[in-house]
């Protein structure tokens, strides 16, 4: 019992990795991403991801994630973070740490969790493109098996015009002598006339490509 779901708890987390990184929103603006994953099998995931400027040096953020698998009870997690720089506003280079509380649920189990991550980031260029990577190192303690997660999430994206942008992010944990990668690429399309960004794209466990799912997402700043 404790591996099935300390093994669903790890594809929940990993499934549902959001846009995390290391900037800071300024106070009082917002950021809200939501989206959906569905694979052949139709095993589905969702998540609500929101940051927000609490002051200009503390970012609140929440996260919200649902996941459906075949036999598996539903399931899910809730987490609520707050992020600060580790360097200065005018550095190249982006450092942020943060520190979260949450508590994820399969069927009727339920399992607090503390969260600690670290993460980088910087603008990038290539020719007269512009872009951005993340590095995000992170670790989800189970308090209730005393056990503990570890991932390390990588993104690199770039701006290909004014409306559309390619993003590739690898998502790794390890648990329980597990291991797990999955690869995610997405386009991001920005509207002229709307409010809103549409992410499209397909996240693929190594070693499990056959299970890919389909990704549509929503995110939005104001």
């Amino acid at each position: 019992m404790l591996n099935r779901i300390l093994a669903t708890l790890l594809a929940i987390t990993v499934a549902c990795s959001a846009q995390a990184g290391p900037w800071l929103r300024e106070k009082g603006s917002t950021f809200t991403a939501a989206s959906v994953a569905v694979t052949y099998y139709l095993d589905t995931s969702s998540q609500t991801y929101l940051e927000y400027g609490l002051t200009d040096a503390t970012t609140l953020v929440g996260d919200l994630s649902m996941i459906r698998l075949q036999n598996t009870p539903e399931s899910g997690y809730a987490t609520l973070s707050i992020r600060r720089a580790l360097s200065k506003p005018d550095a190249t280079s982006k450092w942020a740490y943060e520190l979260g509380v949450g508590v994820g649920w399969i069927g009727a189990e339920t399992l607090p969790h503390l969260r600690t991550g670290i993460s980088w980031g910087r603008g990038m260029k290539w020719g007269d493109k512009s872009g951005w990577a993340t590095v995000e190192a992170s670790a989800v303690w189970d308090l209730t098996y005393a056990r503990h997660i570890a991932k390390v999430d990588m993104t690199i994206g770039m701006n290909i015009t004014e409306v559309t942008a390619g993003m590739i992010q690898l998502y790794t944990a390890h648990m329980f002598d597990e291991n797990i990668a999955t690869i995610a690429p997405s386009v991001i399309i920005s509207p002229r006339e709307s409010k809103f960004r549409i992410q499209i794209g397909t996240e693929s466990q190594l070693g499990n490509l056959g299970n890919t799912a389909l990704k549509l997402g929503l995110w939005r700043e104001f």
